[in-house]
């Protein structure tokens, strides 16, 4: 049975992604590790706060923040055990980064930028429709608890967008009365980010051309909606073909 392990065990997710794996069938749950949450319960084991409680682990899911995780995962690396990222974070630099610490595996590392398969066929919608129009702003509302922004979701789909050609160099009347009032600039495309008490996770992806306009918009409303993808991710990570493998969609075959 694979045995997986839990980095950041004591946060929101790394409960709810525990009490999951505790409850398959194919799937037996490992070691806890979170040194902000050691002592907790979760799933009826003990949350550690040494790294070697992961000990063993044939797959470690990292859900913890990203001024830490490039050395978590440095550490799981090193202890052959295959990873399933959660973090947010993760940009091209980031990415390219993770690509020279996890060469000449196995094991292998999956990061996925959003669990939610509604958000992946969000992002998915959003990279098909971008060469058919001239202009894509994106909207992401999170909680105002989240670590940072913009959010690792709306990163990814302004790149996917970008590199899908579906945004060029547009000349825009309005003036900034005050520095990123019109939103962050990634690879050409206007990303905006809404920290509210209220919110959990929201994306609306608006597309423009001369006479109409699309909206492609997707909402989270509990954090339970990631466990499926968490799941699948966790049983496909050992078969990927890549070393450094991003998104659910080749998992999903989107």
């Amino acid at each position: 049975m694979t045995l997986v392990g839990i980095s950041g065990a004591a946060g929101q997710m790394g409960r709810l992604v525990g009490e999951a794996v505790a409850m398959a069938d194919d799937l037996e749950l490992g070691g806890l590790y979170d040194p902000a949450g050691a002592g907790v319960a979760v799933a009826g084991r003990r949350v550690a706060d040494e790294p070697s409680a992961l000990d063993g682990s044939d797959i470690v899911v990292e859900f913890t923040r990203p001024d830490v995780v490039m050395g978590n995962l440095s550490t799981w690396r090193s202890a052959g055990a295959h990873a399933v990222v959660g973090t947010s974070g993760f940009d091209a630099r980031r990415i390219a980064a993770l690509r020279t610490v996890w060469q000449g595996g196995p094991p292998n590392c999956l990061v996925v930028p959003n669990f939610s398969i509604g958000a992946v066929l969000m992002m998915r919608l959003s990279e098909l429709a971008a060469p058919h129009f001239d202009s894509t702003e994106v909207i992401e509302m999170h909680h105002d608890h989240k670590v940072d922004a913009p959010s690792g979701t709306s990163l990814e789909t302004a790149r996917r967008i970008a590199a899908a050609g579906g945004e060029q160099v547009r000349a825009v009347e309005s003036t900034e009365a005050f520095d990123a009032a019109r939103g962050a600039d990634f690879d050409g495309v206007r990303v905006h980010s809404i920290r509210l008490p209220g919110l959990l996770a929201h994306q609306q992806v608006v597309f423009g051309r001369a006479g109409e306009t699309l909206s492609i918009r997707h909402d989270t409303l509990d954090r339970s909606s990631f466990i499926p993808g968490v799941l699948l991710a966790v049983r496909s990570v050992d078969g990927l073909s890549e070393r450094v493998t991003v998104g659910l969609e080749p998992l999903l075959g989107v």
